[in-house]
């Protein structure tokens, strides 16, 4: 299922993302399998899905820094086309935040593509609001990622 969710994200909205699908696709099962026990025992992952009836249809995980321990970390993020205007977005972001401040975090980062985008919109209506300088997206891509930032009040 993380699997299947993830690629199709990667291929659905290639510049939202810092990893490609041509990466990712190059994992095998098993890295897969392993990858998602990892998250779900670490008790540092927590990588939540959105569903529609029985079907998945979104994905965002939130991972505590390793260097920072007031801080968590949030990637993946991404709602199925068909399933987007539901309120699954803001769900799952508030999930994961909810996450975080159960974790002890004092703030949350993210990055998100530089540009007017429902993304963009969505972690601004959250409180997330930009911090530093533009970043290339991944190797290769002419887009810039902003990295963004929501404190957690105590």
């Amino acid at each position: 299922m993380y699997r299947d969710l993830r690629l199709r994200a990667l291929q659905e909205a290639p510049d939202a993302f810092g990893s490609s699908f041509a990466a990712e696709a190059m994992r095998s099962d098993p890295a897969w399998a392993q990858r998602i026990l990892a998250a779900t025992t670490s008790g540092k992952d927590c990588p939540l899905f959105a569903f529609d009836g029985e079907q998945v249809c979104g994905l965002i995980w939130c991972k505590l820094s390793a260097d920072e321990p007031s801080r968590a970390d949030l990637y993946q993020m991404w709602v199925a086309p068909e399933a987007r205007g539901q309120g699954l977005g803001h769900a799952l972001l508030e999930a994961a935040v909810d996450w975080a401040r159960m974790k002890g975090c004092r703030q949350v980062h993210l990055g998100v593509t530089a540009a007017d985008s429902p993304a963009l919109r969505l972690y601004q209506g959250h409180g997330f609001r930009a911090i530093g300088p533009l970043e290339p997206l991944r190797e290769g891509s002419p887009l810039m990622a902003q990295a963004m930032v929501l404190g957690l009040p105590h």
